[in-house]
C-alpha cells in the first residue's frame, strides 16, 4: 500500500474499534420497574443514542445534545444540536431540558447517560451570578491557555450547575453512565466534565489552576470560585450510591486496532502511549526524534515500523487569526523536524474535527516543507501564528473524514519504511 493509504487504514481501524455499539451491548443495564430515560452529551452522543435504540428491548425516551451537523436519525430519543467548542444559547436550552427530563423521576426509574468528548462545551449551565457570556469567556480563556484537558475540566465543573456530577444528583432515579473516553488516563469524571460522575477536586484546585495558567476570567467567575456555592458533590455523596459508570471505548483499544493493521502489512507497531499530553509542537519534536532514530539507526526498534500514540495535546495561542487545531499543529511542527527525511505521518482527531475546523487533521512527510514553500507559505511563520490549516489546505494535505460518531481523541501514526 502507499504510505497514506496505510495510514488511512490504521485510522479507520482505530475509529471502528471505538464504535459505541459494541460497548453499549456489553454494558446494558437491567430494565427498571419504571421508566427508562436517556440523557447525553458529546460529539458522538447522537450515534450513541441510535446504537442504544437498536439494542434496548423496551420503552425508551430522552434527549441528547451534540455538535451542529453531528446529529443523526433516531426513533425515540430527541437529538438537539448546539455549538462546540464555544458554547451558545442552544446548549443552554439543552442543559435545562436534560435537567428537567430527570428531575421528576422516582427510585423505580432508570436514567442511561450517554457521555463522550465535547460535552463540556455543549452543556453550558452558568451558576447564579454568571451569564452565558461569562461561561463563553471562561471557555475561550481555557482553550487558549495550553492547560491540559483534566485541568480545564476542574475549572469548568466548579463553574456549572450541571457538570461535576450535578446532573446525576438532580434525580432520584438510578443513573448508569456509558462513557466514550477522550481523556488521557480514561478518568470517567473528566469526560465532558463529568455531568453524571463526580470526582474529588475542589474549588481551591480550580483557583490554583486559574493562577497557574494566569487565566483572565470574568470577575463573576472568580467571585463564584471563591464562594462555597462553587463546591461540587463529592464521590461519597449518598445520592450516587446506586449509580454505575462504564468506559465503553477508549484510545488504548483503538491504538491496538491500528497496530493490528500495521502487523498485517509486515510493519512493526510501537505504541508509545494512549495518554500523551503537552504542547502539540513539543510532543511533535519528541516523536520526530524517535522516528529519525529508527530511520537512521534501527533503534529503539527496527524499521519497517509505525509509531502510534494517542491522548490529547494542547495549543497555546500565540498568533491572531490563525486556523487549525492541535493535530494540524502537531503535523506542521513535525514536518519542520523531519524535513528531507523519508517519513510519513497522519495526525487526526478520532471524532473527525480538529479544533473548530472541518478537517480531522493532516498528513505530513519529509517533503511537506518544500511543498509549503512552493505554494508561497513560510512553514515556520504558519507555526508561529497557529495557522496550520491554511498551509495544509494550500497543498491539499488536510485529512477530512466528516463526523465519525465516536471520540477517543488524538490519533498519531508515523510510518518509517
Amino acid at each position: 500500500m502507499q504510505p497514506r493509504d496505510l495510514l488511512k487504514s490504521m485510522f479507520s481501524a482505530a475509529v471502528q474499534a471505538a464504535d459505541p455499539l459494541t460497548g453499549i451491548k456489553a454494558h446494558l443495564p437491567a430494565k427498571p420497574q419504571g421508566k427508562t430515560v436517556v440523557i447525553g452529551a458529546g460529539k458522538g452522543a447522537a450515534q450513541m443514542a441510535r446504537a442504544l435504540e437498536t439494542v434496548w428491548d423496551g420503552p425508551i425516551e430522552g434527549i441528547v445534545v451534540t455538535r451542529y451537523g453531528y446529529g443523526c436519525e433516531t426513533k425515540h430519543i430527541e437529538i438537539i444540536e448546539a455549538s462546540h467548542p464555544v458554547p451558545d444559547a442552544a446548549g443552554l436550552v439543552a442543559s435545562r431540558r436534560l435537567v428537567a427530563a430527570v428531575g421528576d423521576l422516582t427510585t423505580d426509574d432508570l436514567v442511561i447517560a450517554l457521555i463522550c468528548g465535547g460535552g463540556s462545551a455543549l452543556l453550558p449551565a452558568p451558576p447564579e451570578g454568571m451569564t452565558l457570556e461569562d461561561e463563553i469567556a471562561v471557555n475561550e480563556a481555557l482553550l487558549a491557555s495550553g492547560a491540559p484537558i483534566s485541568s480545564m475540566n476542574v475549572v469548568r465543573k466548579h463553574l456549572s450547575t450541571i457538570k461535576g456530577g450535578r446532573l446525576a444528583a438532580a434525580t432520584k432515579a438510578r443513573v448508569v453512565s456509558l462513557i466514550v473516553s477522550d481523556i488521557p488516563g480514561d478518568n470517567p469524571a473528566f469526560v465532558a466534565s463529568g455531568p453524571t460522575v463526580p470526582d474529588g477536586s475542589t474549588r481551591n484546585d480550580a483557583l490554583a489552576i486559574v493562577n497557574q495558567y494566569k487565566l483572565a476570567l470574568p470577575q463573576a467567575a472568580v467571585v463564584h470560585l471563591s464562594s462555597p456555592a462553587a463546591d461540587a458533590p463529592r464521590p461519597d455523596d449518598p445520592r450516587f450510591i446506586r449509580n454505575e459508570h462504564h468506559v465503553i471505548a477508549s484510545a488504548g483499544v483503538s491504538l491496538e486496532a491500528a497496530a493490528a493493521v500495521a502487523r498485517s502489512h509486515g510493519i512493526t507497531p510501537a505504541i508509545l502511549s494512549d495518554s500523551i499530553e503537552g504542547e502539540a509542537r513539543d510532543v511533535a519534536l519528541v516523536h520526530a526524534a524517535i522516528a529519525r532514530e529508527v530511520l537512521g539507526k534501527d533503534r529503539p526498534f527496527a524499521k519497517p515500523a509505525v509509531i502510534l500514540s494517542g491522548g490529547e495535546t494542547t495549543v497555546t495561542l500565540r498568533g491572531k487569526g490563525g486556523r487549525g487545531g492541535r493535530n494540524g499543529e502537531f503535523a506542521l511542527a513535525m514536518a519542520l523536524a523531519i524535513d528531507g527525511y523519508d517519513l510519513h505521518l497522519l495526525a487526526a482527531d478520532t471524532d473527525g474535527i480538529d479544533g473548530s475546523e472541518d478537517n480531522a487533521g493532516a498528513f505530513a512527510d519529509g517533503q511537506t516543507v518544500t511543498r509549503l514553500r512552493e505554494a508561497g507559505h513560510d512553514p515556520r511563520r504558519l507555526l508561529d501564528g497557529n495557522d496550520s490549516y491554511s498551509g495544509f489546505a494550500a497543498i491539499g494535505d488536510l485529512f477530512e473524514t466528516g463526523p465519525t460518531g465516536t471520540n477517543v481523541n488524538d490519533f498519531r501514526a508515523i510510518l518509517i519504511v
